[in-house]
This record gives structure tokens, sequence and C-alpha cells, in this order.
């Protein structure tokens, strides 16, 4: 049997007077696997935290037996010595970490965490900025790694390959789930058909109480109306008749009785709700938005330098109309140059002359006006009140929500807000750079709804495998400064 090296007991973290996270007893052993998923904000950081010991809970105990790792999401590379070896593999060039792009940093990162062997390992949020070959190394690294590993990820192929529990922090609760994030999400699916059963057998029992109720309330109300038939014709009624009249208001009351312990019984069923089904958002366009191009951007011999670099050289390609097209290649290759110089009309490129676009660049999430998440909507956005909400919905905005003030949003709920306005917005041509760094996995998943129910064209850049595989209709890949179709 595994040694124990981490146990939680009875804990409690609060800030002000809101309870974080609430853990009865939760236990890590000596090669345990596991990847921690939830929404953002529902307390996965704190979760690592609270594992490193950085952060002290306000109620119970945390025994940690062995030395952790610590991989954390927001921090940037401090001075520390690392493997050269690591170094090379990761492509880590030789400059300070301030003159470091997103993807070196987490790469130098990822090196000073591989440079010394620690017994467990906490990582939150690796893949964030890392392109394909970066995610491979860390999979390999952490395949073969011989130790404890807790990983927090929003990143569902990492997920699958890695780890063979799932914690899901779930309104300040913990539930464990065996298996990686497939077997997870099959179990939540089984779930929510089992719920759904509860509910309908619920609703059915419900119903035929009310209904047997019903039913002898309406016979009390007969034997009442004949009683008062039966006192008008005999006022002067013998005593054997008067006997049976107090049979039948006995008989009365008894049968309401029985309809008030019928009502007791739909009083005391345990409520079963329904599980909540999202409707299908579609995004009609204006038919003055509508483009007829077959292949409304086009390049031919394209070529592009920058500085002393040259990216392309002489590629050609069509995007055809109303698909959702990803572009894929390593960090450097070129892809978000290639997303500016087609927004710019560069030379080489060829547009559609009604191509009207919308644009999510990386970082680009930035609101300084004073409004409302709602006013700000309706500003950007032609279609009706209840479908923005629809969306806002979707992209987890409910209640107070609505009403947050734009300039003071989180990163994470500010890239929410940035992609509900495109997709409510009047474009024709989506351009998303890395739409999926730092969105958890229930808005990722919202986002590819709306991707799959977009009818204009979208161009998008993304090193996720599972996003790209889910949404895109044509995938191309930079290879050797030119474009390469794969499907």
């Amino acid at each position: 049997m595994q040694k124990l090296v981490l146990e939680l007991k009875d804990i409690e973290v609060s800030f002000l007077d809101r309870t974080i996270l609430t853990i009865h007893n939760l236990k890590v052993h000596q090669f345990d696997r596991i990847g921690v998923v939830g929404k953002n904000g529902s307390g996965k950081s704190t979760l690592l935290q609270l594992l490193h010991q950085d952060l002290q809970p306000n109620k119970g105990h945390v025994n940690r037996l062995i030395d952790f790792g610590y991989f954390k999401q927001t921090e940037s590379p401090t001075y520390q010595a690392s493997d050269f070896k690591l170094l090379r593999q990761l492509n880590v060039p030789d400059r300070h970490a301030t003159q470091m792009s997103g993807g070196e940093q987490t790469r130098l990162k990822l090196a000073q965490l591989f440079s010394t062997y620690h017994e467990g390992l906490l990582i939150d949020e690796p893949t964030t900025h890392l392109d394909t070959k970066g995610v491979d190394f860390l999979i390999e690294e952490l395949m073969y790694y011989y130790g404890a590993l807790i990983l927090v990820s929003h990143d569902r192929f990492l997920l699958d390959q890695l780890v063979t529990k799932i914690w899901e922090v779930n309104e300040g609760e913990i539930i464990e789930y065996t298996g990686n994030y497939s077997d997870y999400e099959r179990q939540k699916e089984l779930e929510r058909i089992q719920q759904q059963e509860r509910h309908e057998k619920f609703v059915k029992e419900k119903q035929r109480l009310l209904s047997a109720a019903d039913e002898k309330m309406k016979k009390a109300k007969k034997i009442t109306q004949a009683n008062q038939s039966m006192s008008k014709k005999e006022a002067n009624t013998p005593a054997n008749r008067m006997f049976m009249t107090k049979q039948k208001d006995t008989s009365q009351k008894s049968v309401q009785r029985a309809a008030k312990a019928l009502e007791k019984r739909v009083e005391q069923l345990e409520e079963v709700k329904a599980i909540e089904t999202e409707k299908t958002i579609r995004f009609h366009q204006p038919k003055l938005l509508q483009l007829h191009n077959k292949f409304p951007i086009m390049a031919d011999r394209l070529t592009i330098k920058m500085k002393d670099t040259l990216l392309f050289d002489h590629a050609s390609f069509q995007f055809p109309l109303g698909k959702t097209i990803a572009i894929t290649g390593s960090n450097g290759s070129g892809k978000s140059t290639l997303l500016n110089h087609i927004l710019h009309d560069g030379e080489g490129i060829t547009l559609s002359p009604k191509v009207v676009f919308g644009v999510y660049q990386q970082l680009d999430y930035q609101f300084s006006k004073d409004k409302t998440v709602l006013e700000f909507m309706k500003e950007n956005s032609h279609y009706e009140q209840s479908k923005i909400r629809a969306v806002l919905h979707a992209m987890n905005f409910t209640g107070n929500d609505l009403k947050k003030d734009t300039s003071q949003l989180s990163g994470g709920e500010a890239i929410r807000l940035k992609l509900c306005q495109l997709f409510l917005g009047s474009y024709n041509m989506l351009i998303l750079d890395e739409p999926t760094n730092f969105l958890d996995i229930h808005s990722m998943k919202a986002l590819e709804t709306f991707l799959l129910n977009y009818e204009g064209t979208v161009l998008l850049v993304s090193h996720d495998r599972e996003f790209v595989k889910r949404v895109a209709d044509h995938r191309y890949e930079i290879q050797e400064k030119r474009i390469k179709q794969i499907y």
C-alpha cells in the first residue's frame, strides 16, 4: 500500500465573510496523480497554496509529510540555477527573465522546477503560453515522474495523458473522481442523467399525490353538498336519519383528513431539481454583413520579414467562407504576425471588400470605461437583451456579475466579456489569438459552443489540441516558412 504523503482534515479557509474552501478529509498518497478542475475563482490556486503551506487555514490542519516543488501560475521566474540540458531542450533564450516572452518565461520556470527532484509536485496552469512542443516536453517529463503529482490545468489533453484522479472544486468543496479527465466527464454525464431520472420520478410522485388529494377533496365536497341538501329537505328528521347524517359528517371529515395527509406527504417529498439544459445560441448575421466570396481571405506567394528574420517565404493559401480555421505552429513561427498582416490587409493578402473584423488578441482585455457588464454589452450589440443575457450567462456572468464595473473585472472575467462582445458584435469575420488562455474549462466549452453556432468565418490561433479538435473545420500548420493544410 502506498504511503500517505499529505492529509487535510477539517479544513476551512475564509476571506472576510466568505468561506472559500471547506475540506472534511482529503488524502494524497506517494504516487497519486491528481488533476484539479473547477471554474475560475472556485479556489483551485488557493488549494495549492494551502497544500504548499503558503496559506494557513482558518480551521483545521494540513499534515505534509514530504517536500513539494511548486510551479506558480502567476509568478515570474526568479534567479535560480537550472540544468543546462533542460534549458536547451526547452529552447530557453540566454537573457534576463524580464526580457522574455510569456512562453519563454513558462519554459524557464519548468526548467527550474525539473532541475531539482522533489518527492511531490504542485503545478498550477503550466501550459499557458506554451506551444505544442512545450506541452509535449511537459507531458514526457511528468509521465515518468516518480512521486505525487497535483496538477491544476484547463488543458484536457494534458489531464487525459497524466492524471488518474480528478478533484473537482465546486462551491468551496472538493469532490474526488477516479480516472482521467475523459473518465470524469463520463461520470459527470452519468450523474446528470441520474439526477434527471430522479427529478422525473419526483415530479411523477408529486403529481400522483396531488391528484389523489384533489380526488379526496372533491369527494369531501360531494358529501358536504349531499348533507346540506338533506338538511333542507328534512328539517324534522327522525333519530335514525340524524344518525345517518352524523355518519356522513364523520365520513366527510375522514376524507378531508386523508386529503390533507396526502398534501403533507407532498410537502415532505425531497425536491430533486431538473438538469439545466443550455439553449443553443445561434448568431444570425444581418444581410448587410453577409459575404459572398468563396474564399474571403487569400494569399499568393506571401513573404513576411520581422527585422532580419524571414517568417514566410512565398506562402500561399485560401481560407474558405463560413468555416473555423485554426492556425498552429511552434512559438516564434509567425502565427500572431500572420494574423496582424491579414488584419492590416498587408502585401500579398487579398481580402473580400466587405470583410468586417472582430478581433481578440493576446492580453487584449483591458476595459477603461466605467460601465456595467450589461451596459457595455447593450452598447456593443444589435441583439435583443434576452439574447445578450443568454450569451453572458453561458460565459458565467450571472446575477450581480451583470452589475460589475468593466474596469474592475479580473483578467479571466475581462477575457470572457471580450469574447461575448465579439460574438454579439457587428462582424462577419473573427480573429482570435489564443482565446483560451486563462479560461476555465466551463468557459472554454461555452466558447466551443459559440464557435460551432457562429455563421461567420473564424480564424484562430491556439495551442490547445482538444479545443482545436472540437471547433476547427480546417487546420493549417506553419512549417518551414510555409502554411500547410493538415485537414
